[in-house]
């Protein structure tokens, strides 16, 4: 993959109304008009450049929503108070009463209860599979399958998606592939290598400051218009629309995204093969060892890496509790979920942010108690991260000398 979606980012550029480098900040729930005919219009959609109420657009979401199609290369893009009412207003857009669902089994837990569970109440299910499995992915497909649904690396366990393959597979099947890529934004240009639908966690990589939360849809005009209907829009009538002055701070956050990620998979990269060649159980799609090392090489932008998540399994949640609270104890990251922050961070997945998948399918899926998901931060100097992280290991026991114990 050769896509320039930073250079696209860098080139868009906005003046604010007084001419500011930055555009200016839409501080408004309503919007008038000149004539009645006009709002009349607007609410038809027939009118392009009106706006009506902030719950249906800005023009600050219209900004950000711009940067996010050239992330992605897209048509349009939306954006949303958060990932999940992204997701939820894509597959609530997609699918009816009784249809189906083909998903990855590792997912976020929230859009994993959300399929599971919540989509119960429609009698919409789920047909959870190994995404890297292109024969179980076939074989789950029925005629009422209204999508395929993956990560582009997956939560928590780091599967890689073949989005080649699975777009071909959908569009053979006349079905969208829809693509979370909040853990590879640039690394990975889903939509370029045949995603219909990308979404995206803003409160992660893409704003980098853990001081929101946010979501997006990136996607053709039809389908980003279609989810902003004011009769039938799920985006529009579940009321989940970002706000104004949110959508310009992620804006500015932007920026620097390029800058950011080459250093979190720098970072990433380099702990993980210390502590592989430690002898520990690592997780990171840049080893050779990993299972998916092959395919995420092959369709990735390689300027930006192969993300900042890695795993580390030390063989018990005793045992993995007792290593966080240490790290944390030698500011060397925080104990808290989320990811995509200047300083590392760390949890548990199984019992933290995969909680809501029960036990026997956390166990199918391979996720142990003593995973612990890694989103590596910016530091200057990881060696002595490294350093550091070995030596609370070692005072643990996780590690010898010689070598890991786990």
């Amino acid at each position: 993959m050769d896509y320039k979606s930073a250079d696209t980012i860098q080139d868009l550029q906005y003046f604010g109304e007084f001419g500011g480098v930055n555009p200016s900040i839409s501080d408004s729930s309503t919007y008038t008009f000149l004539s009645a005919k006009t709002m009349f219009d607007t609410f038809e959609g027939n009118t392009e450049g009106c706006y009506l109420y902030s719950r249906h657009s800005s023009p600050s979401n219209l900004y950000l929503g711009e940067a996010l199609a050239a992330l992605e290369g897209t048509e349009s893009a939306n954006v949303y108070a958060s990932g999940m009412g992204a997701i939820s207003a894509v597959i609530m857009q997609l699918c009816d009463t009784s249809e189906h669902i083909v998903s990855s089994r590792t997912i976020y837990g929230g859009t994993y209860a959300f399929m599971k569970n919540f989509l119960k109440k429609f009698d919409i299910s789920t047909s959870f599979v190994d995404i890297t499995n292109l024969n179980a992915v076939t074989q789950s497909i029925t005629p009422k399958t209204k999508m395929i649904y993956c990560e582009a690396v997956s939560n928590p366990l780091l599967e890689v998606a073949d989005i080649k393959a699975l777009s071909k597979l959908a569009k053979k099947y006349n079905i969208p592939l829809v693509v979370d890529n909040t853990f590879s934004p640039l690394s990975i240009s889903a939509a370029q290598l045949g995603a219909n639908i990308v979404v995206h966690s803003l409160t992660k990589f893409i704003n980098g400051a853990s001081d929101c939360v946010a979501g997006a849809v990136c996607a053709s005009t039809e389908f980003c218009l279609q989810l902003k209907d004011v009769n039938d829009g799920a985006g529009m009538l579940f009321g989940s629309t970002l706000d104004s002055l949110r959508a310009a701070s992620i804006l500015k956050n932007m920026r620097t995204l390029h800058i950011r990620m080459k250093k979190h998979s720098e970072n990433a990269l380099f702990l993980a093969q210390q502590f592989e060649n430690d002898g520990l159980r690592v997780v990171y799609p840049g080893l050779a060892s990993h299972s998916g090392h092959k395919t995420f090489t092959v369709q990735m932008n390689s300027e930006y890496g192969y993300g900042g998540l890695m795993t580390l399994d030390v063989g018990s949640l005793a045992m993995a509790n007792a290593f966080m609270e240490l790290m944390q104890r030698e500011n060397l990251g925080y104990l808290a979920v989320s990811l995509g922050f200047y300083k590392t961070l760390f949890s548990a997945p199984g019992s933290s942010t995969s909680s809501e998948i029960p036990q026997d399918d956390q166990d199918a899926m391979g996720l142990t108690d003593g995973l612990i998901r890694f989103s590596i931060g910016l530091d200057n100097d990881i060696q002595k991260t490294y350093i550091a992280m070995k030596k609370c290991m070692l005072k643990l026991g996780i590690l010898k000398e010689e070598g890991a114990l786990v």
